[in-house]
């Protein structure tokens, strides 16, 4: 058997190491012809609406506002569930208010006119507000709510266009205030509170 001349094996080794390096070399996909140069995305993140604000969640709220030397604790609640403030339903808003004075001197407190301004809104902002509600007092100054004697009403917030997903409830408390015990002089403070109460979507027909 003979054995190969050494310049014909040299030759081989070259063509054969040759060959390797072209094939390691080729042109990776992502050069050549349309090939992509970006990573894959995902898909799109979806968006969850924020929750509506309300401030009868639990059925009820308590508030205490302040009007110069008058101090008002007012309870707010609805003998309509949540579930059932819907944009074309009646709503009540029943509210208590009772006062006090700093300081406690013996001068007395009287409400004499509450309101109410419904505004209808959406989360891209407010629709056009229903008519106010006042409740003026009959006899003068008004009604006594030092404490412990008290003020009831309920309002009637009635129907909003279906868009609107909360109802703002702009509420005023005008009070006299005698400027000294037994004295038929009077001081006007007003108090303000301001209610955000979510609306439920109405069952589909």
């Amino acid at each position: 058997m003979r054995t190969p001349p050494l310049r014909f094996s040299i030759a081989l080794a070259v063509a054969l190491a040759t060959g390797a390096t072209l094939t390691g070399c080729g042109t990776p996909p992502w050069e050549e012809p349309g090939g992509s140069t970006s990573a894959p995305t995902g898909s799109p993140t979806a968006t969850v609406p924020a929750p509506v604000p309300n401030d009868l969640s639990s059925g009820s709220t308590q508030r205490e506002l302040q009007a110069g030397a008058v101090s008002a604790t007012v309870d707010y609640w609805s003998p309509l569930s949540m579930d059932q403030w819907t944009p074309g339903a009646l709503k009540p808003l029943n509210m208590s208010l009772t006062t006090t004075v700093t300081p406690d001197d013996g001068k007395k407190v009287y409400l004499q006119q509450a309101s109410v301004v419904a505004i209808p809104a959406t989360a891209t902002g407010q629709l056009a507000p229903l008519a106010a509600q006042t409740d003026t007092a009959t006899v003068n100054p008004g009604y006594l709510v030092l404490s412990p004697q008290s003020y009831s009403q309920t309002f009637q917030i009635g129907a909003v266009p279906e868009e609107a997903d909360r109802v703002i409830l702009q509420i005023t408390y005008d009070f006299l205030m005698q400027t000294a015990p037994d004295s038929a002089d009077y001081a006007k403070q007003t108090a303000t509170d301001v209610l955000t109460v979510a609306l439920t979507a109405p069952p589909a027909p």
